[in-house]
């Protein structure tokens, strides 16, 4: 019996569902043990004043370590890229949607002239701003359900959301709308499984259903995401893609009020995909991104 760990939010629980439903096609036996996460019960702070390295995980992890679980099924974009010792990422399944959408307020009309944005993201509150400046961002928390809860009684425009999340949760009757400009979160999308490295007895069902182009992208992603600032807590964006024998690679890095950006566009033959994150990272540090690193730790830490 293959014991699944999962936080209790409805995508959460989605999520592990379809590891679940494919571990047991493989003729796997599996059950769901759902964990409160530190990260779903703060719903008020900024997720960056959380100490944002794995609020959403550490649960998990110490599940996993103690061996109440055999796995942990996360949104990878949520998961450090700095794993706790002996927790690896074993598999990780076909990428869902990558971007971000915006849902527009049902009073829309009403509420377009105040100009005012719903996230608790930094990366999309920092692009958000370098599109539309004389914008106000407020801070947005919670699961999805609730977040749009909470925008439909607000006097806001909008708030922006990852497509993935509202497409696996079949949520209806708001207006959404895709931010195909937006650099999404590294791994944004992809579900990832986490699992003990000494835990050798599962790798086989695991390695079936790991997405390989997925699993590849997504490391370039969070290396890149990692040799920036080693954190989830700065508004970087990420973005890589496998077409016939090409990665294409769309990242940047962000000030908070996204007046100033280091953005970096390049195609590489797949076959030089080893180490490119970490190649990419490097040349934005050395174009102005170490010193616009600084300039975002200061200021966060005020």
């Amino acid at each position: 019996m293959i014991r699944i760990g999962t936080r209790k939010s409805a995508l959460a629980l989605w999520q592990a569902n379809q590891v679940k439903s494919q571990l047991e096609a493989l003729g796997a036996s599996a059950v769901l043990v759902p964990v409160e996460s530190e990260g779903d019960q703060n719903l008020t702070d900024p997720l960056y004043k959380m100490g944002i390295q794995g609020i959403f995980t550490k649960t998990l992890d110490a599940a996993l370590l103690n061996k109440k679980i055999d796995i942990a099924v996360h949104s990878l974009k949520d998961v450090p890229t700095i794993l706790a010792e002996g927790i690896e990422i074993s598999a990780v399944l076909s990428r869902g949607s990558s971007q971000d959408v915006i849902a527009y307020h049902p009073q829309y009309a009403v509420n377009s002239q105040k100009k005012i944005i719903g996230t608790g993201s930094l990366r999309r509150k920092a692009q958000w701003l370098r599109k539309y400046p004389d914008f106000k961002v407020e801070n947005l928390r919670g699961n999805v359900q609730r977040r749009l809860e909470k925008l439909a009684h607000s006097s806001w425009t909008g708030a922006i959301f990852a497509q993935a999340g509202v497409e696996r949760l079949g949520l209806l009757g708001f207006d959404f709308k895709p931010l195909t400009w937006m650099i999404p979160a590294p791994a944004q999308g992809a579900i990832g499984i986490a699992s003990l490295d000494s835990n050798t007895s599962i790798q086989p069902y695991l390695k079936q259903i790991n997405s390989t182009d997925t699993a590849l992208c997504a490391e370039i992603e969070r290396t890149f995401l990692n040799t920036l600032e080693g954190g989830c807590t700065a508004p970087i964006g990420a973005y890589a893609k496998i077409e016939g024998t090409k990665l294409i690679f769309n990242a940047g890095l962000f000030s908070l009020d996204g007046k100033q950006a280091k953005v970096i566009e390049e195609e590489i033959p797949i076959d030089d995909a080893k180490g490119f994150g970490i190649q990419a990272a490097s040349k934005i540090l050395n174009q102005g991104g170490a010193s616009l690193m600084e300039k975002i730790k200061s200021q966060m830490t005020k």
